[in-house]
């Protein structure tokens, strides 16, 4: 789980006259992620496309224009069927025909359309102004500018000009304006007022009878473009199963006629290199063997380890599969022969020097959480997977921070929804990671004793004495620096687990760039905070070791007893009292500076990083917060006790005023009313108060999402992921097609 699936490098060499069965043999294997040349050996070039490449090219080409025309997609399939070449090539050149006619139909018309639209636009000014179009053009003496403006303007503007003589037409903000004068005198004339000149459109007499006979063209123009639409909507009723398969059989024969462009070819033969998973290699060489023949040579080359990519070579391989053979009772590689040769300074030449992909080994219960992990990158194959790290922690931290069997129960729904009903795969991943998510938010509600904020499940379930408290009422206020130290402690466990990884991942370089680079920050992270929580020299926080305090050793009522305090010894340094482990701070500190001194300069980051787990407190409390609002606006609050003993009551059965009348509640003194409560204020109210009471109980759902989950999504890509995680790695992806529509048989 945490690390990829292991590969190996696998070659295929052959005669060349065996080129196409061995493509046939690896594309229906679909196992073969082929790695392509990169031209660095002497007499080896890069093979060329099978012929008929480019023929299928143009088809493929051809028939995802038409399926892009006919808007044809996945749910217009049909049945899988089988297509022939004699078919593809008779069946295209029809649909391509009709279609390619329809179409060109279809952008002439629309090209009407639209030059009949804009004449409508056009018309539609001089229609409004109702003076005959030959009225407005066609003068000797006379300059005519129609536009749209402000006519007092244009009266200033023409009254301040050398013009002496004009007139004004104006309907709305449409004016023509007439002046014996010239064109550019006129316009210069306009040039200070607020006027947009029009061009008067071709034609005689009324502008209302042109604007009816546009109107009426375009409603020609729009019943042809349906009737080529609908004609085209036949077309893709009749054909869109036939273009799918096309496509898919086109994708097929481009895939393996273009194949040869990634292996190293010389006249006579080829060599083909790739990744395979180490565990289907035998499958590999039986398979591509019992269907070509013996013209060809499989041979694993490597197996990819995962420390810094470094992997065996050809006769480590060898060897691992002798001992296995041995094991087995089978022949060695020394009775068999040599598998191959390493190079003279045990490297080892392949076709290029590319890293195995990489193929993340979950569980499928897991598998959800790889899709927030790829939001940063997909892991290198020789750095640990993330993904069950994630899956382990973020649905507990999202499920203790919101903690409500009713939130839990609708993050539930909400992610089955997005599973079970999206065709996304990222969607559906989100929807699994909801789901999980919801069910952690379930199971703390039911140890807080909560549902939509209210104590109503802790009565039922745990008869008013759940487990564990939020800590937002004064009576279980110890509750909130509880969960504030644990938060502390959890983000020490997680950062510790995060260098850990970096650690066993740097053992590839070497035990003491382990130490360095990695165990150094273990040391001042459990150095500096087992000091802090030990209470050296006063180093602690008061409500730690306060008379009942978190580590005083007493019971507090969490449902555990205290821990004792952690201050073990003191070391006198230069006649001053050192705690010890101050003083395995310091030790880590200086290997951080032995390992890459500039480092130095974010020493503090196992002090703040921790306390940025604080935030899982913080919103603990922010949303108990919310909630409570939002049940106290409906139900409202009586309290009982006083002081730090207080306690917070919602007027469910009764009203909070009648339990204040009352004096007492299960034997304790009801002393004040916080809040009546909208429920017993009237019909008004309750109508209100069920507003409110929906419209917040949805906003407190909705920002436990904005603020829970990225809260805890930050928490692991910046804290966690930051300490070992780098991401970089490629998909796994082999050659060959999963067919949808087509069947070979």
């Amino acid at each position: 789980m945490l690390r990829p699936e292991k590969m190996c490098r696998v070659s295929v060499t052959g005669s060349r006259r065996v080129m196409g069965p061995v493509v046939e043999a690896v594309h229906d294997l679909e196992m073969l992620h082929v790695t392509e040349y990169d031209g660095s050996w002497d007499g080896f070039e890069p093979g060329d496309p099978v012929e008929g490449a480019d023929e299928a090219s143009d088809q493929l080409v051809t028939v995802r224009s038409l399926k892009s025309i006919l808007d044809v997609d996945a749910d217009d399939a049909g049945p899988t069927r089988l297509v022939t070449d004699e078919a593809l090539e008779e069946d295209l050149e029809e649909v391509r025909t009709e279609v390619t006619e329809l179409d060109d139909r279809r952008d002439a018309v629309r090209d009407d359309l639209r030059d009949v639209e804009d004449r409508i636009d056009t018309m539609e000014p001089f229609v409004k102004l109702g003076i005959d179009l030959d009225l407005l053009r066609g003068y000797d003496t006379l300059a005519v500018a129609v536009g749209e403006g402000d006519a007092d303007e244009i009266e200033d503007a023409l009254a301040d000009s050398d013009i002496e003589t004009y007139q004004l037409f104006t309907e709305g903000d449409v004016v023509a304006a007439f002046a014996r004068a010239d064109d550019d005198e006129l316009q210069d004339a306009l040039v200070g007022a607020t006027f947009s000149a029009l061009s008067v459109p071709e034609g005689d007499g009324d502008p209302g009878e042109y604007l009816e006979e546009l109107n009426h063209r375009k409603q020609q123009l729009e019943s042809k473009l349906a009737t080529v639409e609908d004609e085209l909507e036949e077309l893709r009723l009749d054909y869109a199963g036939f273009l799918l398969a096309a496509e898919e059989k086109l994708a097929i024969e481009v895939q393996k006629t273009e194949a040869p462009l990634t292996f190293a070819t010389t006249e006579n033969a080829f060599i083909a290199e790739g990744w395979i998973p180490d565990e289907r290699y035998e499958l590999f060489e039986q398979q591509v063997g019992s269907e070509v023949g013996e013209a060809i040579d499989i041979e694993k080359l490597e197996i990819a380890e995962y420390e810094d990519g470094h992997a065996h070579s050809r006769e480590e391989a060898a060897i691992e599969e002798s001992e296995e053979a041995a094991e087995e009772g089978g022949p060695t590689a020394d009775e068999e022969g040599s598998p191959g040769e390493a190079v003279a300074d045990g490297g080892l030449v392949t076709m290029s020097s590319d890293s195995p992909p990489v193929i993340q080994k979950n569980p499928r219960g897991v598998k959800p959480f790889e899709s927030l992990v790829e939001v940063i990158n997909r892991p290198k194959y020789n750095e640990f997977d993330p993904t069950v790290a994630f899956f382990l922690t973020f649905p507990a931290f999202f499920g203790f921070m919101i903690g409500d069997f009713g939130y839990g129960a609708a993050y539930l729904l909400l992610g089955y929804l997005l599973y079970s009903r999206v065709d996304s795969d990222v969607l559906k991943s989100l929807g699994g990671v909801a789901m999980w998510a919801g069910g952690f938010t379930m199971l703390f509600g039911v140890l807080y004793g909560e549902i939509f904020g209210l104590h109503q499940l802790g009565e039922i379930v745990w008869g008013g004495n759940p487990p564990i408290h939020k800590g937002l009422q004064p009576h279980y206020g110890e509750y909130a620096t509880a969960w504030l130290a644990i938060s502390l402690l959890a983000g020490m466990v997680h950062l510790a687990a995060g260098w850990t990884f970096d650690f066993v991942e740097n053992l590839g370089h070497g035990l003491w760039d382990a130490i360095t680079e990695s165990g150094s920050w273990l040391l001042m992270l459990f150095g500096l905070w087992a000091w802090i929580f030990s209470g050296a020299n006063g180093s602690a926080p008061e409500f730690l070791y306060a008379a009942g305090g978190i580590f005083d050793g007493n019971p507090i009522p969490l449902g555990f007893t205290g821990l004792p305090a952690l201050n073990l010894f003191t070391l006198p340094v230069i006649g001053a009292p050192f705690s010890a482990w101050l003083a395995v701070f310091f030790v880590g500190l200086g290997l951080l500076y032995l390992a890459d001194p500039i480092e130095i300069v974010e020493f503090l980051n196992v002090l703040v990083n921790v306390l940025s787990y604080t935030r899982l407190a913080a919103v603990l409390l922010a949303k108990a917060g919310m909630a409570f609002v939002v049940n106290l606006l409906f139900f409202g609050v009586y309290v009982t006790g006083e002081g730090a003993d207080a306690e917070w009551h919602f007027g469910i059965n009764h009203s909070p005023q009648h339990m204040l009348e009352q004096g007492t509640y299960h034997g304790h003194e009801v002393t004040e009313v916080m809040f009546g409560g909208l429920m017993h204020s009237g019909i008004g109210g309750v109508i209100g108060g069920l507003l409110v009471l929906v419209v917040g109980h949805l906003l407190v759902l909705v920002l436990g999402i904005t603020s829970a989950g990225l809260q805890g999504v930050r928490l692991e890509y910046v804290e966690f992921f930051g300490k070992f995680y780098e991401g970089g790695g490629k998909p796994y992806n082999p050659f060959g097609y999963e067919r949808t529509y087509t069947t070979e048989d």
